[in-house]
């Protein structure tokens, strides 16, 4: 997901999409990616790390995103 501080055109051009198609109660929206990763172990805890570093040398770009983990069963 994009930083707080950075501009979302396209989170934008959405925005007015859905408002021009009637959903008015449409505030804001901030488009991003999701990546799934399956891991190969249970231990949630000792993977962190590693899906840590993943994120931060691999799959986002720190300067403009932000990223979330979580493990789900």
């Amino acid at each position: 997901m994009l930083r707080d501080a950075i501009l979302d055109p396209q989170g934008n051009t959405i925005k007015k999409s859905l408002n021009s198609l009637g959903f008015k109660n449409v505030k804001s929206v901030r488009q991003g990616k999701l990546i799934e990763i399956d891991l190969n172990t249970s231990s949630s805890n000792k993977e962190k790390k590693n899906i840590e570093k993943m994120c931060e040398d691999v799959l986002t770009n720190s300067l403009t995103e932000k990223y979330k983990i979580k493990f789900l069963k």
